[in-house]
């Protein structure tokens, strides 16, 4: 066939699939792209002999002896052009991966869903818990044990719970679980249910089961989770967008795995209430906090940098503030680690066990001052100090007595409806999304195996979505070849990230429910605050304008790491 030419646009694999087939294609006069969906196989024949004499003049003869040959009206001659030209796509594609693999992704970016200038922001506010303080996995071990334990010894479960133990890798976070039916799942954007990934226990449901099960594999909005998440009001479904809750999901499918196991009757929603409770049990009770104190260095990570950031916040004039649902105790012992003993004379305001995200929306709490040991005070606060340690209140008596609204302030936080949701909805502050799973999923990304398998991904939907219009029997084989292994595929992709759910932010094409969330309330996102240290307190930042279905792609690619235009 003849040498085809790339452009630049071949080099990003967003483009790959639209400018590569349709470069083949309409070099071999095989389809005009702007009509394909009402060319017929006679529209076809007649449009590709009609290109022959500019073929020829490319082509040697052996390779336009095979173009005569598929020009035919008969089936193997379609058939066999079909595969001549699958052949020389995935041969373009392949060429490709050196310079795609050139555009990798700085795992330390800062990304933006929406523009904003950090020279318009006055003042940082913080989440601690996977914001300033990063946990080691073994925290989540820590978790699964103590729950676990508390299932049998309170909630009298059977002895044999035991012998589970935390798989680090088994859950990704932002699935949902429907209460009633005890089966984890992977939900899109659209709220359609990924097949593949909905789990009863520690085993895969069958496809055709989970489609009978619900009726196909949309779930309607009024059995999906509540505004936060939650599966309250006659919601059916909680996601769990809690880091905290990977351990809460895997106890979930041990305890239905080990009822299954033994053929144990039992009552779904009552499993689930009491693994919840003794999830809050781990918190509430403080078992989890005096452990962690107890032996620090094991469990929390040093590395993420908090106490640089902070830092140059403070020498740039910025106010800061701290608003946490943990005890002072376990803040206090954390920072003293992460930062030393002066942690509290880089903030403004601290406040702890705010009780979020009653604290967003609730005016009846208000602000109690702790002593340095602990003790609560009972005199009304007309301010709130700097150096002194505030308990619960909420955020509209915050308002009022620091006068921080709106914009200029930003505050950061991991958990993207507790922390996030309601202050971009209702207060109009910035918003900046901690997702520590980034950083590994965009090492993945930046793989030479991932980038060959999503190209060929792209360039096989590519011929696959033109090449449908064929509907003789020869034809419609070859695509649904096509079509099985272009799904084949997108598991293989989905395994790379997880065994069981694939990717935390996308459901093979379409972006998960939890990817639909971060979009709308975080202004930026990033995988820690240590990311600041990449940015001078004067940057803006910009969403990639990403085409849509609509939109012709005709802007040049630009490399997220350093803002470099793409070279051929």
């Amino acid at each position: 066939m003849a040498s085809l030419s790339f452009s630049t646009l071949l080099k990003t694999r967003d483009y790959l699939h639209k400018y590569h087939l349709c470069s083949v294609l309409y070099t071999h006069g095989f389809v005009n792209l702007s009509f394909r969906a009402r060319l017929s196989k006679r529209n076809f024949c007649t449009r590709f002999r009609g290109a022959r004499h500019v073929l020829a003049k490319q082509t040697d003869a052996k390779n336009y002896a095979s173009v005569m040959y598929a020009s035919s009206s008969s089936s193997e001659g379609i058939t066999k052009y079909l595969w001549t030209v699958y052949n020389e796509t995935k041969k373009k594609t392949e060429d490709s991966i050196p310079a795609i693999c050139k555009n990798s992704v700085n795992p330390d970016t800062i990304f933006a869903n929406n523009e904003m200038s950090l020279g318009d922001i006055e003042i940082y506010g913080f989440d601690y818990d996977y914001t300033l303080a990063f946990y080691s996995s073994q925290l989540h071990t820590l978790i699964f044990n103590i729950a676990r334990d508390l299932l049998i010894a309170e909630h009298n479960y059977p002895e044999g719970l035991r012998g589970y133990e935390y798989v680090p890798d088994f859950a990704v976070r932002g699935l949902h679980y429907d209460v009633q039916k005890a089966l984890l799942m992977k939900i899109d954007a659209f709220h359609y249910i990924q097949l593949g990934t909905v789990y009863r226990g520690l085993h895969p449901v069958p496809d055709e089961e989970v489609i009978a099960m619900y009726d196909g594999i949309h779930v309607p909005l009024e059995n999906m989770s509540d505004f936060y998440g939650k599966s309250s009001h006659g919601h059916t479904l909680k996601q769990f967008m809690d880091i905290f809750s990977l351990p809460e999901m895997t106890l979930l499918s041990c305890v239905n795995d080990f009822f299954m196991r033994h053929n144990i009757d039992y009552e779904p929603v009552h499993l689930y209430k009491d693994v919840k409770a003794a999830i809050r049990d781990v918190h509430v009770k403080g078992i989890m906090y005096r452990a962690v104190e107890a032996d620090i260095d094991r469990y929390i990570c040093y590395g993420e940098q908090s106490h640089a950031v902070l830092k140059k916040l403070k020498e740039d004039g910025k106010k800061m503030f701290l608003i946490t649902n943990s005890p002072l105790d376990f803040v206090d012992r954390g920072m003293n680690f992460i930062v030393g003993k002066e942690w509290r004379d880089l903030f403004d305001v601290v406040i702890v066990q705010a009780d979020k995200p009653g604290f967003f929306n609730d005016r009846r709490k208000p602000f109690r001052r702790v002593t340095e040991k602990g003790v609560l005070l009972w005199d009304r606060i007309h301010k709130l100090e700097k150096g002194q340690i505030y308990k619960q209140g909420n955020l509209y008596e915050f308002l009022r007595l620091t006068a921080w609204r709106g914009s200029k302030v930003l505050y950061f936080g991991d958990h993207i409806y507790s922390d996030l949701a309601d202050l971009t909805l209702r207060h109009g502050w910035r918003t900046g999304a901690i997702i520590p799973e980034l950083r590994q999923e965009i090492k993945i990304m930046n793989t030479e195996q991932y980038v060959h398998m999503m190209s060929w991904v792209q360039a096989l939907t590519g011929l696959i979505e033109t090449m449908q219009v064929h509907r003789d029997p020869a034809s419609q084989a070859v695509v649904q070849e096509w079509v099985r292994e272009r799904d084949n595929m997108r598991s293989q992709t989905k395994e790379i990230f997880n065994s069981q759910f694939g990717s935390l932010f996308r459901t093979y094409h379409n972006p998960t429910y939890f990817s639909r969330r971060l979009s709308r309330f975080a202004d930026i996102y990033m995988p820690s605050v240590s990311c600041l240290l990449n940015y001078d307190f004067q940057h803006t930042f910009f969403p990639r304008r990403t085409p849509l279905q609509h939109e012709a792609p005709f802007w040049p690619n630009v490399r997220p790491a350093d803002g470099r235009l793409d070279q051929d």
